[in-house]
């Protein structure tokens, strides 16, 4: 068993030696920055429910790697057909969901059927709107046909919201899930930590830690008093860069510098005068210095960005001039929408330290060019619920961490109130760099950079992921060295 020194009096210096490594079987503790709202992937957008389930306790037909790659998951293989219209997978023959119900064709239909039905919850129903039938066509063969050939398809059925789930579990999924993944769900004890354990019965690889704890960790000063006591063996995405100098110092970490999926955007209410000028998003895109938000916000970690899609993708276009630093001109457009001297918008800020710091800068940012924002922090459900749900805000900072979602802007219902036809056909005939030049030359948001993941692992761990394709946490790989 880890042994742990409780001496509460003595300095965290004196704390940094007191952790050992724990064999293979042991619990592995893992900080995370957001406590999930559910643990459903299929009915929310929150990524902090794929931090926890994805890969570990879920499974789709396909999953996506630590290098963005399709691999084969509860689908084993697929043949490709009618021109790229029909997709025939060859589904495992021994996988179980944690319950003892066994993994077939049937339910895998009634899993993608239940994501496109009519009023579905899913957040990602627009990603398979091509499917127009799903076929069981044997105990362990499904076929599903779409409208068009789809490049994307297998990637996307790779993503967290396309998830198999066991049909009686429907109700309860969102509290106490139930998956087919190497880990089933142990305990969550509300605002403190979620508890996986391993799944003895599991059809393919058995993982090396047989307890898997997520700590939730929302500040900085959090995160990194755990990770030098030895409260927690690791944190994907550290959120207090100025910090990684001194834990480097210590010889007992390995600090790990990534990417994300996450675009970074400044969102502005299109749908409330005056953001419906262009002009005045324009101002704002300009006023803000991104390379100095960057400095400050995360400490030189991240790249900045000037349209709605990752760099690391090969379809990327780089649009960061499209609306360079100059306070000067950003003077002028403001002057010339006749911006009200009384104006004063809330900028609502969610509890991740890039939108609190982040807000800050950007605050002082816009007061050189004569604009005053008042800041107002909101916890993560407000945000989900009164940004997200219901677009009733002024201007946020989030980033978006869903890979390839440069769709959402296409949705009826986006919270930026962004409506463009030419926008939307180009995403129809596959242009992705036509379409991101659309977002950026009607200044869609402020887009401002890509979110990093900087990982902090004590040394004796291997097998965490550096770079963040799609939002999870895959523990299913992590062991620590000398174990076998």
């Amino acid at each position: 068993m880890r042994r742990f020194l409780t001496l509460f009096y003595l300095p965290w210096a004196l704390l940094w030696g007191c952790a050992e490594p724990p064999p293979e079987g042991e619990t592995l503790t893992i900080g995370v920055g957001l406590e999930p709202p559910n643990l459903d992937p299929t009915i929310g957008a929150a990524a902090a429910v794929d931090e926890v389930v994805y890969a570990n306790l879920f499974e789709g037909l396909t999953r996506i790697d630590r290098n963005g790659n399709v691999q084969p998951a509860l689908a084993m293989s697929w043949d490709v057909l009618d021109a790229g219209r029909l997709y025939r997978f060859r589904l495992v023959p021994n996988a179980v969901f944690h319950n003892g119900v066994p993994f077939t064709a049937d339910i895998a239909k009634q899993s993608l059927d239940r994501i496109t039905a009519p009023g579905s919850a899913n957040a990602q129903q627009q990603l398979f709107k091509g499917i127009t039938s799903v076929r069981a066509s044997s105990i362990h063969t499904l076929d599903i046909m779409l409208t068009a050939p789809d490049p994307e398809f297998l990637f996307k059925l790779g993503w967290g919201d396309a998830v198999m789930v066991e049909p009686s579990t429907l109700a309860s999924n969102a509290s106490q899930p139930v998956g087919t993944g190497p880990y089933r769900f142990a305990r969550w004890i509300t605002g403190t930590s979620i508890t996986l354990e391993r799944f003895e019965d599991y059809w393919g690889e058995r993982p090396a830690a047989q307890q898997v704890t997520f700590k939730f960790i929302s500040d900085a000063a959090g995160a990194y008093g755990a990770i030098m006591a030895g409260d927690v063996d690791g944190i994907s995405n550290f959120g207090a860069p100025e910090l990684l100098s001194v834990i480097e110092a210590t010889g007992r970490f390995t600090v790990t510098n990534g990417m994300t999926e996450g675009e970074t955007v400044l969102g502005l209410n299109m749908k409330r005068a005056p953001f419906d000028d262009i002009r005045v998003r324009k101002a704002i895109a300009m006023a803000i210095d991104r390379g100095a938000l960057i400095d400050g916000a995360l400490y030189g970690y991240g790249v900045p960005i000037g349209s709605f899609f990752s760099p690391l993708h090969p379809a990327y276009v780089d649009l960061t001039r499209a609306a360079p630093f100059d306070p000067a001109m950003a003077k002028q457009l403001l002057a010339q929408a006749n911006v009200p001297q009384d104006w004063l918008p809330v900028l609502k800020l969610p509890p991740t330290g890039y939108a609190r710091r982040g807000g800050e800068i950007i605050a002082a940012q816009l007061r050189q060019v004569g604009l005053d924002v008042t800041l107002e922090a909101i916890d993560w459900p407000q945000w989900l619920s009164t940004v997200l749900g219901q677009g009733d805000y002024d201007m946020t900072i989030v980033s978006h961490t869903e890979p390839m979602d440069i769709g959402f802007f296409a949705r009826p219902d986006n919270y930026f109130g962004y409506d463009s036809a030419a926008f939307r056909n180009q995403l129809e005939s596959g242009d992705l760099a036509a379409a991101q030049r659309q977002l950026a030359v009607d200044q869609a948001a402020v887009f401002l950079f890509q979110l990093p993941q900087v990982g902090v692992w004590r040394k004796e761990i291997t097998g965490q992921w550096q770079n963040a394709p799609i939002q999870a946490n895959d523990v299913t790989a992590i062991q620590w060295i000398g174990s076998s």
